[in-house]
């Protein structure tokens, strides 16, 4: 089976490199594009431009739809592309707070629908290789996860990431690479939840309200019933610490401790190293990768699961990792909110 891929919105991530995986995946093809600008939709090679993101949904020759608008506009159209018969790959972060993950989330169940987050760093290689070293138990005990993705925003004016009502702020947008790494670190099953105590938050409010940084200190907990190796690796609280912020130098790094040895990331950007070379610290051995493209990696998994392929490699985002994260998102950030208005 060929996925026929629909794309409603034609931006920067669409047009450099979501585009490009589509065309190149194997069992996928890129059959429509709908955008504010036609010429921009065609640009991405599509086999027909629509003139709206309604006709593209209604499209009966669409299997799937790859949401790239504003985090504000994510919840209308995951939830109209499933009421479609659509399934649904969403740029992260895939809903602003909790409650509309949760929506969206049970839209899909309803309507017997595929909803994955695109959060592409999932698919590394790198990034899998980290997961399946935490599970072996060969850093022992974990202790602790320290991050940062950090950079100016000094072209930002005008940008909904300024924009609170639009989902704005550094904690939606890179703070959910984090997020998504302690969920994905320790280990878990459908039915166990990652609890999130936050004990310390700091940051700066910028003038529209969004954070423009962010840093938290959380201590995290996997419920019983995990694997073995998952269960020795969370037995007793994780610190996980993040910073996320759109005004300090750039800056992409993850470190994760364990009693036995520490795991870090050696050359390469941490969240979005993408058609580079890259490199992992585990103890006192680098390991390294080959450049690689993890969008195609992610069109390949996530149309394989359209078409039927039940192979749990395939699904590198569980619903439930995309729910938690927005609700440990939404915490921190209210937390943050409530403590600079003070």
């Amino acid at each position: 089976m060929t996925v026929r891929w629909g794309f409603l919105g034609a931006g920067y991530v669409a047009s450099q490199a979501m585009a490009a995986a589509v065309h190149n995946a194997p069992g996928a093809v890129l059959q429509a594009v709908a955008s504010r600008d036609p010429q921009r939709s065609a640009a991405l090679g599509p086999v027909k431009v629509h003139q709206s993101y309604s006709d593209l949904i209604e499209d009966p020759e669409i299997d799937a739809v790859y949401i790239n608008l504003r985090n504000g506009q994510h919840r209308e159209w995951v939830e109209r592309s499933l009421e479609a018969g659509r399934h649904v790959l969403c740029e992260k972060p895939l809903a602003i707070n909790a409650d509309d993950a949760a929506a969206m989330l049970a839209s899909a169940h309803r309507h017997d629908r595929l909803l994955v987050e695109a959060v592409w760093m999932r698919w590394h290689p790198r990034f899998q290789r980290m997961v399946q070293i935490v599970n072996s138990g060969a850093l022992g005990q974990l202790i602790s996860i320290d991050s940062a993705f950090t950079f100016t925003g000094q072209e930002m004016q005008g940008n909904y990431r300024l924009d609170p009502a639009q989902g704005g702020g550094a904690l939606l947008d890179v703070g959910c690479y984090q997020v998504h790494t302690w969920l994905a670190l320790c280990g878990h099953s459908e039915s166990q939840v990652v609890s999130a105590d936050i004990e310390d938050v700091d940051g700066m409010l910028g003038p529209t309200g969004v954070d423009l940084t962010a840093t938290s200190r959380v201590q995290l907990r996997v419920g019983s019933g995990v694997s073995h190796a998952a269960a020795l690796a969370t037995a007793l609280p994780v610190v996980a610490t993040q910073t996320s912020s759109f005004a300090m130098p750039p800056d992409q790094s993850l470190v994760v401790r364990g009693e036995l040895m520490t795991m870090r990331i050696g050359t390469g950007e941490a969240f979005t190293n993408w058609k580079a070379p890259s490199s992992l610290w585990i103890g006192e051995t680098e390991e390294f990768f080959d450049p690689v493209d993890p969008f195609e990696t992610m069109v390949s998994s996530v149309s394989a699961r359209i078409a039927g392929d039940t192979d749990p490699h395939h699904d590198r985002v569980p619903a439930i990792d995309s729910l938690r994260s927005a609700e440990i998102i939404e915490e921190i950030g209210d937390r943050l909110r409530s403590q600079l208005q003070e």
